[in-house]
């Protein structure tokens, strides 16, 4: 905390009067404030920005012209999504130039409750990656799935106490909004009474619903798909979340929309990345290089994971290199291809690299038992049988890079009265078992476009709810793949011929492990290695498969209560 002390030294050293504790000399800064690049000394005291100028400092570097531009900061992710705790997490993009994370740990929260938020602002306290939270505004996310908890608007403001606590986060319920559902308002209003900012979610919502949706107070979205439907949401007072993630990727369809007096509006981030992305490719690095090669201005781009990122969320001392400032600095040598070589966080020069320090589960599981046993189900009840009633089936059809999937009508497969897999035409069974109440819910169908030709594929990452979600086309197989992932206490599976090919433990409510980063990525290489054997086409199917049981992007998706028509936000049959 600021104290008059540290600010009066500060200001001494701003004015010269003592030595900073630490100058970067000769760098040529990016001002996010006025779009330019100005060569000077970056004065360092403590954990801030002193002043920019000609200093000298107790320690100096010699920068030899690199740029110094502000720390990245993320601001849409569920950490979840990359199998990492929070400090492991922390720990792997830092080198990446990622100095402050926004994330939204309604994964969590819907697997675990107030114990899963709990353990999120525990893991990610005092790391050297600053972490910011927003409170989950959908847990559930809709009435069309069991989840594991429920928080209420009571829950919310109780979370959104916390110092580190800084929004509402998504409102996936876009139809309980334009229905004024009390409950939803009632979490809308705790956003705008708080004055805090409201994130959105709303796929192809457009004209009079759109209006609707804003004016509830719903400040951003992160669910476009078309250059037509983002500038329609800025042009509407939304900020517009330009995401780039393992599984989801617009950013080439959304750049069109970013001009120079709407950039400002604009923020890029990653929603859901991988660990091997993270290692391999970068995190926020990586988005930056893909937007410059694509044709965005450098410095608008850094401008879009910096000060506007600040700006939206209200941390007022991050963002920019500019006197007062906290010292979140990388350092990197071309503008076209930013690839960071040096970065400060707090004033620290970080030198640990991805994965230091073991993680002390057993006092975790002991403080978080919620978060730690999270998987109930009877393995004894488990069939994937489904009696033929008709010859034409409601089927889920993956798009390519997309989240939204398309429902299609398709004859099915038919042997001795059963309906099984197809795939000489790419159909495979699709089944959601609820995995946290031993309820014994099932959702049986079918899924086309994975490529999937022999075994199954079972994961506990089934967004938002989590439940287990099960690939194959051998039932005898897919039954294999949820015994294991339900024996290991949550993860990942593939299975072919009655033998377990590859699988990684998820030991953190079934999301995310403990694990450092370079286990879990090589783990998780294995499990994708045995997955394309068996003849997968998509990249990342356990990304995919996590999204085909998200009711609230179109159109068709499956929940542990069967098939879900996103489009008119109910149950539908399986058979047409």
């Amino acid at each position: 905390m600021e104290t008059g002390t540290t600010m009066r030294t500060r200001i001494q050293q701003a004015r010269g009067v003592e030595p900073a504790d630490c100058v970067l000399k000769n760098c040529r800064i990016i001002d996010v404030f006025c779009g330019e690049i100005v060569q000077a000394d970056v004065a360092i005291c403590g954990e801030r920005i002193a002043g920019i100028g000609d200093y000298s400092g107790v320690k100096e570097i010699d920068c030899n012209g690199s740029y110094v531009c502000p720390g990245f900061m993320e601001g849409h992710i569920h950490v979840e999504s990359s199998m990492l705790s929070p400090k492991q997490f922390a720990r792997t993009v830092l080198p990446h130039g990622t100095t402050t994370v926004v994330c939204d740990p309604h994964e969590i929260a819907n697997v675990a409750g107030t114990a899963g938020i709990d353990f999120m602002l525990e893991e990610s306290a005092d790391l050297l990656c600053s972490f910011y939270i927003m409170a989950p505004s959908c847990v559930p996310a809709t009435h069309l799935e069991t989840s594991g908890a429920s928080l209420d608007s009571i829950d919310m403001e109780k979370i959104l106490h916390s110092s580190r606590v800084v929004g509402v986060a998504e409102m996936m319920n876009f139809p309980g909004v334009l229905c004024g559902d009390e409950e939803v308002l009632k979490k809308l209003l705790l956003g705008k009474n708080k004055n805090v900012p409201v994130d959105g979610h709303a796929p192809g919502l457009s004209g009079k619903d759109l209006q609707a949706y804003v004016t509830a107070g719903i400040m951003s979205d992160h669910e476009c798909t078309t250059a037509e439907e983002g500038k329609e949401k800025l042009c509407a007072g939304m900020f517009l979340f330009i995401r780039e993630g393992s599984t989801a990727k617009n950013l080439a369809a959304l750049l069109p929309a970013v001009t120079e007096k709407n950039s400002h509006r604009c923020l890029l981030v990653t929603d859901d990345c991988h660990p091997h992305d993270l290692l391999v490719d970068g995190h926020l690095d990586r988005i930056l290089r893909k937007a410059i090669k694509l044709g965005l201005d450098p410095v608008t781009a850094i401008q879009m994971v910096t000060i506007n990122v600040a700006n939206y969320f209200h941390l007022v001392d991050r963002g920019a290199v500019a006197p007062g400032y906290r010292a979140d600095l990388v350092l990197f040598d071309d503008l076209s291809d930013i690839r960071p070589r040096m970065i400060f966080a707090g004033g620290k020069q970080v030198v640990e690299k991805n994965n230091t320090g073991k993680t002390n589960t057993a006092v975790l599981a002991n403080r978080f038992p919620e978060v730690f046993a999270s998987v109930h189900v009877d393995i004894k009840e488990i069939s994937f049988t489904i009696p033929a009633k008709a010859k034409l089936a409601r089927v889920i059809r993956i798009v390519k890079d997309q989240l939204i999937t398309e429902a299609v009508e398709l004859p099915v497969k038919i042997i001795n009265g059963m309906a099984v897999a197809d795939p000489e035409n790419d159909v495979a069974k699709l089944a959601v078992i609820e995995r946290h109440k031993f309820t014994g819910n099932k959702g049986l169908g079918f899924v086309q476009g994975i490529g999937l030709q022999r075994g199954a594929l079972a994961s506990t990452v089934g967004h938002d709810s989590h439940n287990i979600t099960v690939v194959g086309v051998d039932d005898q197989d897919m039954t294999l793949a949820v015994e294991t992932i339900v024996r290991q206490g949550g993860g990942l599976a593939v299975v072919e011929g009655g033998r377990v090919l590859a699988s990684l433990s998820l030991n953190v409510a079934g999301l995310m492990s403990t694990a450092e980063a370079q286990e879990v990525a090589d783990d998780f290489s294995s499990l994708l290695a045995s997955a394309a054997e068996l003849g997968v086409l998509v990249k990342d199917p356990f990304m995919l498969m996590s999204f085909l049981a998200l009711p609230v992007i179109p159109h068709l998706k499956m929940t542990d209560l069967g098939l879900v028509d996103v489009d008119t936000f109910q149950h539908v049959g399986l058979w047409v």
